[in-house]
């Protein structure tokens, strides 16, 4: 049994003691292998993850800028995401997307900096992973209106319901599924779950976020994924072998990932 981690974050800024040791911890517990999200404020996260996607054969990695993140945004910026992004290690442009739970930067330019980095994606020919938070309509509308449809990508962090499920897999998007579907009120998450296709679906933990039941409210860890993906299984009717087996090939399907 193996499992792929298709979303954490490993920067040193949540974890002092290295993540080195963050993911000894996440392979004892039979996980194979992480995608590493490089997002901030500034691009160290990034530049970290790429480096150590580069060092290790376990992590591949992403860049992007968080919407939270939109303010900052500039042409030096993107130029570098853009050369970043080449990096072979490099197996999707995100996250990005659009939030206005928090409205840390402003609308217009949540838009904008998805727009431009959709654009970006396409011109590197690699997927998007998508970050949405009430902001459900706008973001499939940007995505069906933008050549999303040409790289297609990852819903990742999937809240929402089967209708936005529906569109997003007509665009050719895959949909992760994070501790989130492990909380009991979570009723719309459980239902795409149960309903997306056995090939188009992928776990993550987002951590150090979102710890799943039976550690809500604790520091999420790339370790975690094995309970996410035991509620998923429970909730599709198949085993838990089945589904890591299954979630494992879609990652190396969607994000291209050798030797998982």
């Amino acid at each position: 049994m193996t499992l792929v981690d298709t979303h954490c974050h490993i920067d040193p800024q949540y974890w002092p003691e290295g993540h080195d040791a963050v993911l000894a911890r996440a392979k004892s517990a039979g996980v194979a292998a992480f995608v590493a999200i490089g997002v901030g404020e500034t691009l160290e996260p990034a530049r970290h993850v790429v480096s150590v996607a580069a060092s290790r054969t376990d992590v591949w990695a992403t860049v992007g800028l968080h919407p939270h993140d939109a303010r900052v945004s500039s042409d030096e910026l993107q130029a570098e995401l853009s050369t970043l992004a080449d990096h072979p290690r490099v197996v999707a442009i995100g996250e990005i997307g659009l939030d206005y739970h928090y409205m840390h930067s402003p609308r217009e330019q949540q838009i904008a900096v998805f727009r431009a980095l959709i654009d970006l994606a396409v011109e590197k020919k690699k997927p998007i992973v998508v970050h949405t938070r009430e902001a459900a309509e706008e973001t499939l509308t940007i995505l069906e209106e933008s050549g999303a449809r040409e790289v297609g990508g990852i819903i990742h962090c999937f809240s929402e319901d089967v209708p936005f499920a529906r569109r997003a897999l007509d665009l050719g998007f895959f949909l992760s599924f994070s501790g989130i579907v492990t909380f009991k009120n979570a009723k719309g998450v459980h239902e795409a779950a149960a309903f997306a296709p056995a090939d188009r679906i992928l776990v993550e933990t987002d951590s150090p976020y979102l710890a799943p039941i039976p550690f809500r409210g604790k520091k999420c860890e790339p370790a975690h994924v094995v309970h996410t993906a035991k509620r998923v299984a429970e909730l599709r009717g198949v085993s838990f072998e089945t589904l890591a087996e299954q979630t494992t090939a879609n990652a190396r399907a969607r994000l291209g990932l050798a030797a998982v």
